[in-house]
């Protein structure tokens, strides 16, 4: 089984690698915005796309233009992202080819879901938080990855 895995560089890396033990056994291709992690990741496929938020809204499209060709040619049985806005880029283009998607929203999200992961509940397959306060009927909480 083939999972694509998708994380700007930073804290979202560092929680999506903290997942490595659940995709035991899985052929995981991993996207980041950063080149240097490909490091991180030896032995597996790694593709580096910009780095973009809510401000740059031109580099998103771009990204998501690049996220969606990535996605197709991979076609992975599920995309799963913590975050950010390249993640979300991600899983919207998996949603659109018809692929299961997942998002754990970042353990910084404390007091309210991230506007990524606002933005994801809208589409995503399935979405986790990492405090349990922030649960509810659309919104997994199933434990903490950094934690």
């Amino acid at each position: 089984m083939k999972v694509l895995a998708i994380a700007s560089k930073g804290g979202h890396w560092v929680e999506l690698l903290r997942l490595l033990p659940a995709f035991s056994g899985m052929e995981v291709v991993y996207v980041s915005t950063d080149p240097n992690l490909a490091a991180t990741v030896k032995g597996s496929k790694f593709y580096c796309v910009p780095d973009a938020n809510r401000w740059n809204k031109y580099k998103l499209i771009r990204i998501f233009y690049l996220l969606f060709s990535i996605v197709r040619r991979e076609n992975p049985k599920f995309v799963i992202s913590t975050g950010a806005a390249p993640g979300l880029m991600g899983l919207f283009a998996a949603k659109l080819l018809g692929m299961k998607t997942i998002w754990i929203d970042s353990i910084a999200s404390a007091e309210k879901l991230s506007l990524s992961g606002r933005i994801a509940l809208k589409f995503v397959d399935r979405l986790y938080t990492q405090w349990p306060d922030l649960s509810g009927p659309k919104v997994i909480y199933a434990g903490n990855i950094l934690l």
